[in-house]
């Protein structure tokens, strides 16, 4: 099992940009050099403690501080952008990076990002589908173009004024061929969008507030759409991110990542909470679909959904979920504001040197005697 980063970091309000932006650096250098295998950033442009406006951008500056670490937009909104920027952009970047790029994508989801870019009213989905089809059929063509895709907005053509022959009308390709690695992000109990991800052959990462009942069903959907293009599904390529805090002593653990008022890990799912509640969107971590919403609670959600405590007990936590929803290829550890910044980075730490090859060890057991 590799062992992932994901962030779409989410600071108290009071911290400065400035200052939140270099440790979300630090953090990922971190992860370069403990082995993490990628890491994915996320990106709002209206909300204030989410501090990244643009993923891309921010991961350029991470390129020549790592080495090894996979970098990964978490997400590229794709609703906000053209298809000839996000795939001239994205190819770019690949070749700087030398193919340490993983493009990950979903439509955006924020309303007031929405709103700010117009298209508030629209079918974001339907434009992210939209969208993600140019940027294939960029990477995939020759020029000149001329792209016209049935029932999609986005026409791309250089037909009319293309000089090839002095380098004109081309658009760029990627260093990694045909195209880098395409993640989406999962968020929804028994999601269709996964059917569809099989389907294309892009890779799922299944989001850290959903309880395991519903992960699972991420897998099943995912290996049907691969089914039924007439191939079969790989667990390696299924991300599952979680919400973990290690740290040599339970009683420190408990205390930095569920029961004091200032928890960065309470601070988060509150954050959350909040977002969730007032857009109707608290189904995402309900028990069953009945459930009354005064039941997801700040306590509800943490006793649920935070793993915290010694190596051993995040070992253990680690492979009874992997016993209730089957394998899965990548671990991906879920950051939060380092309002402990020595605490934060053992946690990171022990999760990669001790944790994970506990784990994997146990795997390997297991695997062996099957």
């Amino acid at each position: 099992m590799r062992l992932g980063y994901f962030t779409m970091p989410m600071h108290p309000l009071h911290r400065s940009w400035t200052e939140t932006l270099q440790e979300d650096r630090e953090i990922v250098m971190l992860a370069d050099q403990l082995g993490f295998y990628d890491a994915f950033i996320g990106e709002h442009l209206t909300d204030a403690n989410e501090n990244i406006t643009n993923s891309l951008l921010f991961l350029a500056t991470l390129i020549h501080s790592t080495k090894n670490i996979k970098l990964a937009t978490g997400t590229t909104n794709l609703s906000q952008s053209h298809p000839v920027l996000v795939a001239t952009h994205s190819a770019m970047f690949d070749h700087l990076a030398k193919g340490r790029f993983i493009l990950g994508i979903s439509p955006g989801n924020l309303r007031t990002d929405a709103e700010a870019i117009g298209n508030l009213d629209e079918d974001r989905t339907k434009l992210f589908e939209e969208v993600i089809d140019v940027i294939l059929e960029i990477w995939t063509r020759d020029p000149p173009y001329n792209i016209d895709l049935p029932n999609n907005r986005f026409k791309v053509s250089t037909e009319k004024t293309a000089r090839l022959d002095i380098g004109l009308g081309g658009l760029a390709k990627p260093y990694q061929k045909p195209y880098p690695e395409i993640v989406g992000t999962v968020v929804a109990p028994y999601s269709k969008g996964v059917i569809a991800m099989g389907k294309r052959d892009f890779h799922p990462l299944s989001a850290n507030f959903l309880l395991p009942k519903w992960v699972k069903t991420h897998w099943q959907n995912y290996a049907q759409g691969k089914a039924e293009v007439g191939k079969t599904a790989n667990i390696f390529d299924w991300r599952v991110a979680r919400t973990i805090f290690v740290c040599e002593d339970d009683k420190t653990a408990a205390r930095y990542a569920r029961h004091d008022a200032n928890s960065p890990y309470l601070f988060y799912f509150k954050q959350l909470l909040l977002k969730f509640r007032a857009s109707g969107r608290l189904a995402l971590f309900k028990d069953r679909m009945d459930q009354p919403d005064e039941e997801i609670t700040d306590d509800y959600v943490m006793d649920k959904l935070v793993w915290y405590g010694s190596v051993n007990k995040i070992v253990d936590h680690i492979l009874e979920f992997r016993e209730e929803i089957g394998e899965f290829g990548e671990l991906v550890y879920c950051g939060v504001d380092w309002t402990d910044p020595a605490l934060s980075r053992r946690s990171m730490e022990l999760l990669a040197t001790e944790v994970m090859p506990r784990v994997n060890s146990a795997i390997g057991t297991s695997v062996a005697a099957q």
